[in-house]
């Protein structure tokens, strides 16, 4: 792990507060609201760990935003980016030429991937993944001639990123009334048994979700809909683990409709559910895959489209040329830290490691916070889970205002040096996939104190 030089002394006159509120506009943030307390400047992370700039030592229990795989600190990825930029820093992969790290990793990531997910293009954030798999899944069908077939699909508390055409893929309904609502997006119910499933068992439930896809289809009909969008596991809309049966009925729907599937992996690709891909876990077939996040750790941002045979020799041997693309898709210095960043998951082992550790994670959470009331479900695959908290834990019956207790729970996570995410009265964790058995019960015990916290408050409120 790397050591981090002290501030330079010129920057401790500087009031980073006041500089941050007259000039820094944060995302996904109530600015009025943010800057009436104090932001959190974060100067130095290692490991699992991050420091602020009045020395708390934070445990990220978020990874990020649920992207540092590898943990921070890491001298190896440091050293592919210097290596990279010392020697070819940047071009770009326009006007008929490549780079040799941009070629390497697009051959490293199809034979990682499942199926025939041949060929890959690069962006820079998942959400320009997700724009231009929605445009690959739109152009493929213009080029067969049916130019009707148009629709995405998505579903309600998705996130597909925030371009405009990812917005309105996902099923943010705050995001639609911003200007993200789309003419040709529509959308199903998630597969959340704990919020939806009533009195069916996870199996039933599980089909019933898939099928209201069904459903969707025979109401737009099957002519105009291009691609069905979804997460392996719906992570910014609370961590939704779909039941076993849900993704094979999902596959046979958009089969049997001629319906594209894509699976958009930013946040479950690279081992975060215990195998390397989430559509491996899941048993998913999906013609395109989305990948950002994990694919560099977050060290840089990078991200990628994984395109199947199908849709891959339509677009290469039909379309001609595809007008779209970025000034940084496939950035040597990104593609130069994938690579070394896959080289540490293989070579430590961090995909099993994952599995394993998510295991002793929930029999911990389990352990420790079974018996709290308001406690109504504790679930997780590989290292992502959630952590619901309910009004009544017997009837499923969520608090009033939904969203007040989770962010009690969140500040009261924050005060005690946690880092988890209150989506909803969800709270949701994915800490790095270097996390120790050490710092996995210290993550427990923090987050049970601020459970027990949030307890307390919503005691005194009801008496």
């Amino acid at each position: 792990m790397l050591d981090h030089p002290a501030p330079a002394a010129a920057s401790l006159d500087f009031d980073w507060q006041a500089a941050d509120a007259a000039h820094h506009l944060h995302p996904f943030s109530d600015h009025k609201s943010l800057h009436q307390g104090k932001v959190r400047i974060i100067t130095s992370a290692n490991g699992v760990y991050l420091t602020d700039d009045a020395n708390h030592r934070i445990l990220d229990g978020m990874a990020g935003l649920w992207c540092v795989a590898v943990g921070y600190g890491r001298h190896e990825l440091v050293d592919a980016a210097a290596r990279q930029m010392q020697t070819l820093p940047f071009y770009n992969t326009f006007f008929k030429t490549a780079t040799r790290p941009v070629i390497a990793l697009a051959d490293r990531l199809t034979a990682m991937a499942p199926g025939d997910l041949n060929h890959a293009f690069f962006a820079s954030s998942g959400s320009e993944a997700v724009d231009t798999a929605l445009r690959m899944a739109r152009t493929y069908w213009i080029t067969k001639g049916q130019p009707a077939k148009r629709v995405i699909i998505g579903r309600e508390y998705g996130y597909h990123g925030s371009t405009t055409l990812g917005a309105a893929a996902g099923g943010m309904v705050d995001m639609h009334r911003q200007g993200a609502a789309l003419p040709d997006f529509a959308h199903v119910m998630p597969p959340y048994w704990y919020g939806y499933g009533g009195q069916m068992s996870l199996d039933e439930f599980g089909l019933y979700a898939a099928r209201q896809l069904e459903d969707k289809i025979r109401e737009i009909g099957a002519g105009n809909i291009a691609a069905f969008i979804g997460e392996p596991i719906q992570g910014a809309g609370g961590v939704i683990i779909p039941p076993d049966t849900y993704w094979p009925e999902i596959n046979r729907i958009c089969r049997d409709n001629d319906i594209l599937l894509i699976a958009d992996e930013v946040i479950c690709g690279f081992g975060r559910t215990g195998r390397m891909f989430g559509s491996e876990t899941f048993g998913i077939t999906p013609d395109l895959m989305t990948l950002a996040k994990g694919i560099t750790s977050g060290y840089i941002p990078l991200s990628a489209v994984l395109v199947g045979d199908r849709v891959a020799d339509v677009l290469i041997n039909d379309t001609g040329e595809f007008y779209h693309g970025f000034t940084y898709s496939g950035h040597p210095v990104a593609c130069a830290v994938a690579l070394a960043n896959l080289d540490i998951i293989e070579r430590e082992g961090l995909v099993a490691r994952a599995a394993a550790s998510g295991i002793r994670l929930r029999e911990k959470l389990h352990a420790a916070l079974d018996d709290q009331p308001i406690v109504g479900e504790i679930r997780g695959t590989g290292l992502i889970g959630a952590i619901e908290l309910t009004a009544d834990k017997r009837t499923r019956r969520f608090f009033d205002k939904r969203g007040r207790v989770g962010t009690l729970c969140r500040d009261h996570c924050f005060a005690n040096d946690l880092v988890m995410r209150a989506v909803r009265d969800t709270m949701v964790f994915s800490p790095p996939l270097t996390i120790t058995d050490d710092e996995i019960d210290e993550l427990v015990a923090r987050a049970t104190s601020a459970i027990k916290a949030t307890q307390a408050d919503v005691q005194s409120e009801i008496l």
